[in-house]
């Protein structure tokens, strides 16, 4: 393994992460130098520096092997994390290091978890930061990086094969180089989108830059304490939920839908599963809190059931009411949402709807061959067969997953912290969602979970977002 081969490739992430600081310099002068600037204008120095050498220094190598394209995707998010933390630190505050890593990890890893208590404390330059993090690690560490590298390059070719996951390459139905920029469009447009839609409901232009970075990078770090609840307008609300949804779903259809006029997001067997599914779990939770009078009234229930269960199913994690206090039946359907998430290839974390559909149809496949041993049943999803690998790695991955769960769980709870907030801080942190139930819910943050506490669902975060074998395979592989 050729260590300055990685160094190089270091070097320019290090190097993307700078310019965001220095934009979030430029913002800190125009609300008049506030006390974000020295923390991000030193961040932003350091982190400059440091990536330049490499990049400069180094030469260029034509190609790099399976095993050093792993090390480069795997040590992006966590450089990218590192160097994202000195800007928290610098200022202080709530942010001591662990606090500050942890911080740093949520947003990057778009999961939207905060130890913050007062977040409207915060400098608007290091929330423009804090949002920025989100915005990157939306369409990814690594793929900023590609943008910038030829696309010719062949090691364009594998890294962005490596930073997007098999399950969806397979739905982009583009070739790896084409990808990327796919991707850049549909991210880029979107956040452009949400913006001038929030600016015109009534945000200003800096919360809703921020809250479209986060709506599209499905992440979730608002610049208010209280997230979406503290507008109090059913027009933002259904302009987010909007967004969500469309941040959920693939972004290769959809810009063949848009660029094309392309009907295969609406084919899709996995859009359509994924958006019955989550019409179906609104309406049931919406139900569910008319019935028990959890609010005033019915038309309530629906507003704030529709909000919370999009926004968890969509990885997101804004709040507009506090879901801890809702029925156990809302909560379970959202805990089943906050594991499953949306499609892949889009923003979202989670095990993905694409997997959960696999798995039932191989169910389905499996329980038709016991009854007709001597038949070759294969797993079709939508009419196409789906090869006996993927099927297999879906249901490998599923199980891993929960596995997975189950440890950080237990690792949690060793730390004195209770069942229902171990289980679903867990859940919400690899699934990259954010809030979980109990004193962790939607309305709550993670301030009082230990050092030790912090750490596991800050390896965990990064675990789901480079969807836990890559991080495996950077300690297994051997070439």
């Amino acid at each position: 393994m050729r260590i300055q081969v990685i160094a190089r490739y270091m070097g320019l992430v290090l190097l993307v992460n700078a310019l965001f600081m220095f934009v979030s310099v430029i913002i800190s002068a125009i609300y008049g130098f506030d006390t974000g600037f020295s923390p991000l204008l030193l961040s932003a120095i350091i982190t400059a520096t440091i990536g330049s050498f490499p990049y400069i220094f180094v030469r260029e190598s034509s190609e790099v092997t399976t095993r050093e394209g792993y090390v480069i995707v795997v040590l992006s998010w966590i450089l990218s994390c590192l160097f994202g933390m000195l800007p928290y630190l610098l200022w202080g505050g709530e942010f001591t290091l662990i606090n500050a890593w942890y911080e740093s990890v949520s947003g990057f890893t778009t999961t939207g978890g905060t130890i913050l208590t007062n977040i409207e404390a915060i400098p608007h330059s290091l929330l423009f930061w804090r949002a920025s993090t989100h915005w990157i690690g939306g369409m990814g560490v690594v793929l900023f990086m590609l943008l910038i590298l030829p696309e010719v390059s062949s090691i364009r070719l594998k890294l962005s094969r490596i930073e997007i996951s098999s399950l969806s390459q397979e739905s982009y139905h583009f070739r790896a180089k084409e990808s990327v920029r796919v991707i850049a469009y549909v991210y880029f447009g979107l956040t452009i989108l949400e913006t001038i839609a929030l600016w015109i409901s009534g945000m200003n232009l800096f919360d809703a830059v921020c809250h479209s970075f986060a709506t599209i990078a499905t992440g979730g770090f608002s610049t208010r304490n209280n997230s979406i609840a503290s507008y109090d307008s059913v027009l933002i609300e259904t302009i987010i939920i909007i967004f969500m949804t469309l941040s959920a779903l693939n972004f290769g259809m959809i810009f063949l839908l848009v660029a094309k006029g392309s009907l295969m997001l609406f084919k899709s067997p996995v859009t359509r599963y994924f958006l019955s599914v989550l019409l179906l779990g609104s309406i049931l939770v919406s139900l569910n809190l008319g019935l028990t009078k959890t609010y005033d009234s019915l038309g309530e229930s629906f507003r704030f059931g529709f909000f919370q269960t999009i926004s968890l199913a969509t990885s997101t994690g804004f709040a507009s009411a506090d879901s801890s206090m809702w029925p156990n039946f809302a909560i379970l359907l959202l805990i089943f949402f906050t594991l499953q998430c949306a499609c892949s290839g889009s923003t979202s974390g989670g095990i993905k709807a694409d997997r959960i559909l696999i798995a039932f149809y191989s169910i389905k496949a499996h329980i038709t061959k016991r009854l007709h041993p001597r038949s070759v049943v294969p797993t079709r999803v939508g009419g196409l067969a789906i090869d006996p690998d993927t099927v297999s790695g879906v249901n490998l991955f599923i199980v891993f997953y929960l596995f997975c769960v189950l440890i950080a769980s237990l690792l949690l709870t060793l730390t004195g912290v209770d069942i229902m907030d171990a289980v679903s801080a867990t859940a919400a942190h690899i699934g990259n969602v954010g809030p979980g139930f109990g004193s962790v819910g939607s309305m709550s943050n993670y301030s009082s979970f230990n050092s030790f506490a912090k750490f596991v669902l800050s390896v965990i975060m990064i675990m789901g977002r480079i969807e836990l074998f890559g991080f495996l395979i950077l300690f297994s592989s051997r070439r």
